[in-house]
C-alpha cells in the first residue's frame, strides 16, 4: 500500500494521493511490511518514530518525492526576537514548547566527553548555520574570535541561554552581527531525533532522499544508548540513501548501542570502575541479551551527504555490525571545536565486525574515521581521504593554542586484533594512520601522511601501574565472543603501497613539537612518512626462531609469548625522502625528484593534481591475495571476505583491473590517477 504525505495540504487526510496526511508520523503509525510513504516538499517539524518495521522480503520504505526537499528537523522557527543590546537581540519562549525534554535545560554529557564547556543540547540557527554557544551574556555581548574553530570568523555569532523559571521560559540571547533575525532564516533546535524508533526492533525500514537537520540529540559514548537524528535503534537491515544529513548537536547518524540501563554513562555516574571495564561489561551483556548477526546489523549507508555535526557523522557501537557504508560524502565534522571527547570522527565505529568501508570521500573533519575496539573482518577500501586535521586556516597565533587541540588523522586503528584491511585508498592528511593496535594490512594505497602511535596507545592511562587494555575478538564472522587479549603489536603487512611525504605546515611541525614535549602513551605525534616506525619489529623468520624447540612448561625463560609480533613487506615505492623499514623487501626510493599530491576541487567533483606518475619508479610488483597476507594472530582469521571467500587484489580504486604486474598505489596506471577521483553528490 501507498501512502502519500504532503504537509502542504489544506488539511490533513486519508493519506490518499488526493488526500494526503500533512504528517509523516500519521503514516509512520500505520506503515506495515512492503507499504510505501511518499513525502511532499515541505518542512516537516516532527520527530518521526516509526511503529512497525518490515521484512527481509517486504521492506517498508520512506521516499522524498523529490530528492532532499522533504525536509525533517528538530528545529522551531523564532520570530519573535527582541533588540537587547547592540547586535545582541534576546527570544523569550514558553517552555510549553518543549514538553518534557527542554535541549536549553540538558547539557552535552556520557562517558568520554571531556567538558571543555558546560554545553546545552540546543542549538540556534542562522540561515541553517548554528551559532556558538558561550558560558556568561558578557560573552554574547563582547564575543571573542575562537581560534580552534575551522570557521573562526563566525565564532562571534554567540548564544547564551537561561530559564526563568517564574514565567516558565526559556530565554536566549544572541548575537546576530548586525542582522535582524526576524527577517532571516533563524531557528532553534527543539527535538532530540528527526527519524528515529522509539522502541527496539522495528527492521528493515529503508529512508531515502530525505534532508534531517538539526536535532538536539545527545553525546554519543559506547557505553549509553547511541542516538542520532536518525537511525535503526538496534535492529537490522535498515538503508539510509541519498540524504542530506547536517547540524546534529552530536551525531547525524546512530547504528549504535541499546539502552542498558545497569551500564549507562556508568563510569560518568559510578567513578569507582574504569569505562574500559564497564565497556567490556557491555559487550557481554548484549552478547546474553541477543546481539547476533540474525538480529542485528546488516544496514546499508549509503550516497549521503553528511556534514556539520558536532561529534560524528555516522557512529555506532555493537549495532553496525556487518553494515556496509558506502558512496558518502562526510565531511567539516566537529569543526567548530565545541565538542571534545573520545568519541569524534566523520565515521566513528566500535566492534566494526565485517563492515566494509567503501568509496566515500572523508575530509575536512579533526578525525576521518576511527576505529575503535573489535575491528574484525572490517575492509576500508577505495576511499578518498584528505584534510583531515587540525585546521587549515587560523586567524591569530597558532602556536599559542593549547596542544590539547585535537590532532586527527585519516584512520585511527585502536585497539583490535584484526584482522583490518585496508587497500585501495588515498590517505592525504598529514597523519594517515594512527596504529595503536595490531592485525592491519595496507594494501595499493597511497599515504602521504605519518604512521602515528605505532607501538603505543593500547594502555588505558594509569599514572605508576601497568595498565592493558584487554579487549575481545570474535569468533570469525560472528558476534560471539572468542577471546580477551591485550597487545604485541605488530601483525601488520604493508604491499604495493606509495609513501609520499608532504611538505608540512609550519604550525603543524610547532604543535608537533610542543605535544612531544608533553610525552604520552596515547600518541607519539609522527608526522614522517613511511614504514620506519616499524625498524624494530621483527621478520616472521626472526619472529619464529624464538619458538625453536620446546616451549612449554619447563622450558627456558622466554619472552617469546609477549614480544612484538612480525611485520610483512614487499612492493612499496617510497619518494621525496619517505623513509623504509629496516626490514623492507622489494622496494624502490625516488631521492631526486620532487613529488606534489593533492585533491583539487572542481565544478563536478574532486580531482588528484600530482606529477607522481611522471617520476614513480619501476617496480616489479606481484598480486596480493589472501593468501599473500595470510591470519591475524589472536583471532587466527584471514582477511578475506565476509562470506569466508578469498579476495584477490587485482584491482584498483576504480575496479580497473591491474596487469600480471600491478603498479603499485591505488591505480592502474597514470591516466586512471588524473581522471575525477569522485563526482559530487550535492
Amino acid at each position: 500500500m501507498k501512502y502519500y504525505v504532503n504537509q502542504q495540504a489544506p488539511r490533513s487526510g486519508q493519506g490518499t494521493k488526493e488526500y494526503p496526511f500533512k504528517s509523516i508520523q500519521e503514516a509512520a503509525n500505520l506503515a506495515k511490511p512492503g507499504d510505501e510513504v511518499l513525502v511532499y516538499p515541505g518542512v516537516y517539524r516532527e520527530n518521526v518514530n516509526p511503529v512497525n518495521g518490515g521484512t527481509a522480503d517486504a521492506r517498508i520504505t520512506y521516499t522524498s518525492v523529490e530528492k532532499e526537499a522533504a525536509i525533517i528537523t528538530g528545529a522551531e522557527s523564532v520570530k519573535t526576537w527582541e533588540p537587547y543590546d547592540g547586535n545582541v537581540w534576546v527570544a523569550r519562549i514558553s517552555n510549553g514548547l518543549f514538553g518534557d525534554f527542554n535541549p536549553y535545560v540538558e547539557r552535552v554529557y556520557g562517558d568520554w566527553f571531556v567538558q571543555t564547556i558546560l554545553a546545552h543540547l540546543g542549538d540556534v540557527f542562522l540561515n541553517d548555520k548554528s551559532l556558538y554557544e558561550v558560558e556568561t551574556l558578557d560573552d554574547v555581548l563582547s564575543p571573542v574570535i575562537k581560534l580552534e574553530s575551522w570557521d573562526s570568523d563566525f565564532s562571534i555569532y554567540t548564544w547564551y541561554t537561561e530559564q526563568d523559571e517564574t514565567a516558565d521560559e526559556t530565554i536566549i540571547y544572541a548575537n546576530f552581527q548586525g542582522l535582524n533575525p526576524n527577517e532571516e532564516n533563524v531557528e532553534i533546535s527543539v527535538r532530540k531525533n528527526c527519524f528515529y524508533p522509539v522502541e527496539e526492533g522495528r527492521g528493515y525500514i529503508t529512508v531515502s532522499g530525505f534532508t534531517i537537520c538539526k536535532a538536539a540529540v545527545q553525546w554519543a559514548p559506547p557505553t549509553a544508548l547511541q542516538e542520532g537524528m536518525i537511525g535503526p535503534h538496534w535492529s537490522k537491515g535498515w538503508i539510509i540513501e541519498d540524504c542530506d544529513i547536517y547540524e546534529a548537536k552530536c551525531s547525524g547518524i546512530s547504528l549504535g548501542k541499546y539502552y542498558q540501563p545497569e551500564n549507562d554513562n556508568k563510569w560518568s555516574k559510578w567513578k569507582y570502575k574504569d569505562g574500559t571495564q564497564t565497556e567490556r561489561e557491555v559487550i557481554l551483556q548484549a552478547q546474553r541479551e541477543g546481539w547476533t548477526k540474525e538480529r542485528i546489523g546488516s544496514h546499508i549507508i549509503r550516497r549521503n551527504n553528511i556534514h556539520d555535526c558536532g561529534q560524528t557523522g555516522i557512529v555506532g557501537h555493537l549495532g553496525c555490525v556487518f553494515s556496509i557504508i558506502e558512496d558518502n560524502h562526510i565531511h567539516h565534522i566537529n569543526n567548530k571545536q565545541n565538542l571534545a571527547g573520545a568519541e569524534i570522527g566523520g565515521i566513528k565505529l566500535h566492534a566494526a565486525i565485517d563492515a566494509q568501508i567503501r568509496r566515500n570521500h572523508i575530509h575536512h573533519c579533526s578525525r576521518g574515521l576511527w576505529l575503535d575496539w573489535q575491528a574484525q573482518g572490517t575492509r576500508v577500501s577505495q576511499n578518498l581521504f584528505h584534510d583531515n586535521t587540525i585546521p587549515k586556516e587560523f586567524k591569530g597565533d597558532r602556536v599559542a593554542l593549547s596542544v590539547s587541540v585535537v590532532v586527527g588523522e585519516d584512520v585511527f586503528l585502536e585497539v583490535s586484533h584484526g584482522p583490518t584491511l585496508l587497500d585501495n585508498n588515498l590517505f592525504l592528511s598529514e597523519r594517515s594512520v594512527k596504529m595503536a593496535t595490531q592485525g592491519v594490512a595496507l594494501v595499493h594505497n597511497i599515504v602521504a601522511g605519518g604512521f602515528v602511535a605505532v607501538g603505543v596507545g593500547t594502555n588505558n592511562g594509569a599514572k605508576g601501574i601497568s595498565s592493558p587494555r584487554y579487549t575481545p575478538y570474535h569468533v570469525p564472522h560472528q558476534t560471539e565472543v572468542a577471546g580477551f587479549m591485550t597487545f604485541l603489536h605488530g601483525d601488520d603487512r604493508f604491499y604495493n603501497n606509495i609513501f609520499i611525504q608532504q611538505d608540512l605546515r609550519p604550525e603543524m611541525v610547532e604543535i608537533m613539537k610542543k605535544s612531544k614535549a608533553e610525552k604520552n602513551d596515547w600518541d607519539d605525534n609522527n608526522v614522517e612518512t613511511g614504514t620506519f616506525p616499524f625498524d624494530s619489529y621483527p621478520t616472521f623468520e626472526e619472529w619464529d626462531k624464538e619458538f625453536e624447540g620446546y616451549c612449554g612448561m619447563g622450558s627456558a625463560p622466554s619472552d617469546r609469548y609477549y614480544n612484538p609480533l612480525p611485520v610483512w613487506t614487499g612492493g612499496n615505492i617510497f619518494m621525496n625522502g619517505a623513509k623504509p623499514s629496516t626490514k623492507e623487501v622489494n622496494y624502490a626510493e625516488n631521492t631526486t625528484d620532487k613529488v606534489s599530491i593533492s585533491v583539487v576541487e572542481k565544478a563536478d567533483g574532486w580531482y588528484l593534481e600530482t606529477n607522481l606518475y611522471d617520476v614513480l619508479p619501476e617496480l616489479k610488483t606481484g598480486i596480493i591475495s589472501t593468501e599473500t597476507l595470510g591470519m591475524a594472530f589472536e583471532p587466527e582469521q584471514k582477511f578475506e571476505n565476509p562470506d569466508g571467500s578469498p579476495i584477490v587484489f587485482d584491482t584498483d580504486y576504480f575496479d580497473n583491473r591491474h596487469s600480471l604486474v600491478p603498479l603499485a598505489g591505488p591505480f592502474v596506471d597514470k591516466f586512471s590517477g588524473l581522471q575525477k577521483l569522485i563526482s559530487k553528490i550535492n
